[in-house]
Formats: C-alpha cells, sequence, structure tokens
C-alpha cells in the first residue's frame, strides 16, 4: 500500500478520536477510559504481535527506551489528552495535535542537536501564537476550564513529540508492530496500578451502547490501526514527512464536530488555526 495512503487513514482514524474522546468523557472520566483503552489496545497489539512476529529477544539496552515510549504514549499522552479534552472542543484538541511537527522540530533541535533555519524559527514562531490565539479564544483567564483543557492536551501534545522522535530508532530496528506492541503494553502495565481501582468501582449499567463503540473506536481504532499505522509510516519516511499530515486534523475534526457535535466555530478559532497551521507548514519547507 502506497505509503500516502497510509497516512491519509491514519488522519481519519487520528480526526475521528478527537470528536468520539469528546463524547465519551461526558460519561466516563479519564481514569478509567484510558484503563480500558490501555487494556483494550494492548491486549490486541501483543496478539497481533504473537502472531504476525517471530523475532528475537529485545536488546537489553533498549527496554529502558521501550519503557519511557510505553510511559510518553500512555500514561502521558493519552491520560493527559482524555483528561483535558472533556473541558475544551475537539476541534481544539484536532488543532493543538496539528502543531505537532513544530513541536517536534523545536525538541530534536534540543536533543539530536538539529539545525533551526530562520525560516523554520519563523514556522514554529507562528505555530505559537496561532496555538496561543486558540488556547485563550475564550479570554485569558486561567481559571477557567476550558483554557485548562487546552492547557492539558498541549502537555499531551509534547509528550506525543516525543514519543515520535525517540521511537523512530526502535521503529528501525524492531519494526513498528513489536515496538507499538511492546511500548503500549509497557505504558498499561504503568497506568494498571492507577486504573484498576477506579474499573472496579466503575457504574458499568449507566454506559449506553454508544458509550462501549466509543471506548472500542479509542482503544481499537486509535490505540491500535491509528499507533500501528503512524509508527509504520514512520518506519518508510522522513519523522517530519509524516508530521505534516497532523496538519489535516483541524480540518478533518471540524467538519466532523460541526456534523455529529453542538460545536460553533469562533473567529478566534479561525484566526488562530489558519495562524497555528501555516506557521507549521512554513516550518517543514524552512
Amino acid at each position: 500500500m502506497n505509503i500516502y495512503v497510509v497516512l491519509v487513514i491514519q488522519l481519519l482514524f487520528a480526526s475521528g478520536t478527537h470528536i468520539v474522546a469528546k463524547a465519551v468523557t461526558g460519561k466516563v472520566d479519564a481514569i478509567p477510559l484510558t484503563f480500558f483503552r490501555a487494556v483494550l489496545s494492548s491486549s490486541a497489539l501483543l496478539l497481533l504481535a504473537y502472531v504476525h512476529e517471530h523475532a528475537g529477544a529485545i536488546d537489553r539496552e533498549d527496554w529502558k527506551h521501550l519503557l519511557l515510549l510505553g510511559f510518553l504514549g500512555l500514561p502521558v499522552n493519552q491520560f493527559l489528552y482524555l483528561y483535558g479534552i472533556h473541558y475544551t472542543t475537539a476541534a481544539n484538541g484536532a488543532l493543538l495535535y496539528a502543531t505537532t511537527p513544530a513541536f517536534v522540530l523545536v525538541l530534536s533541535h534540543y536533543m539530536l542537536d538539529e539545525k533551526i533555519t530562520r525560516k523554520k524559527m519563523l514556522g514554529v514562531t507562528l505555530a505559537f501564537i496561532g496555538v496561543t490565539i486558540v488556547i485563550f479564544e475564550r479570554g485569558i483567564d486561567l481559571s477557567s476550564k476550558y483554557t485548562y483543557g487546552n492547557i492539558i492536551i498541549l502537555a499531551a501534545v509534547v509528550a506525543w513529540a516525543l514519543y515520535t522522535i525517540k521511537g523512530r530508532p526502535m521503529i528501525l530496528k524492531y519494526g513498528a508492530l513489536r515496538t507499538t506492541s511492546l511500548s503500549m503494553s509497557l505504558g498499561a502495565a504503568m497506568f494498571f496500578p492507577v486504573g484498576i481501582y477506579s474499573a472496579i468501582s466503575f457504574p458499568y449499567s449507566e454506559l449506553t451502547s454508544s458509550h462501549w463503540m466509543g471506548i472500542l473506536y479509542l482503544a481499537f481504532g486509535t490505540s491500535v490501526i491509528g499507533y500501528l499505522l503512524w509508527y509504520y509510516a514512520l518506519g518508510k519516511i522522513e519523522t517530519s514527512k509524516v508530521a505534516v499530515f497532523t496538519n489535516g486534523q483541524p480540518i478533518v475534526a471540524t467538519i466532523m464536530a460541526l456534523i455529529f457535535l453542538d460545536y460553533t466555530i469562533t473567529a478566534s478559532f479561525v484566526i488562530g488555526g489558519i495562524v497555528a497551521v501555516s506557521g507549521v507548514m512554513i516550518t517543514q519547507r524552512g
């Protein structure tokens, strides 16, 4: 399959995540939701890895890298995202994740000594200006739950950028399926002590079939299919070329939000979105 077809499919799954997560977190708190998602997705990934791959042992020095990926990918990225999306909009979540390439560039500069050109610096600056406009689109009120949710998701985006940077060496060495299954399983194990109590005491009878469909989508559609496609693409082409596809998330997610959710586009969101996405595109061409 053409790598760009893979990335378009991944884009659709990722954009749908913001809509589904917003709907489900209205009923299910972030801790039990992250727990359900982690148990289901890690089980599926381990089964896939067992069936399709019969590779050798993991080098001892690589386990610490996989542990870090697990921590960044699940307890940090997934939990913070599901926690933050409850307070903000699906479109905002998508837009904030669209800045992933800018964060990848900045973090690569400090962690991998990659050079930042003037054009890339301009792009990064514009991206962050756009994000700031969106974060505070309802006014600069740090006590606002809306602003709080945006900031929490921004922290999740940083974790996702680190997950992307740190994951590439492991993907090239062990493949997308093995790296994803091991990292997500390790992340699930880390989150297990936090989520097990919430899972035991959760009022399951209050969930409708729609809620369960949403949980299954987040577990299998996002954490299995979406993550595998993302890491598969990272193993085939440059990180920046993969990350550019996050630019489409705000557009697709906003259209979905208008159709499926009670969402109204604000002028601040449009302005901030245009500035942020333009900045990211300049960054990747710089």
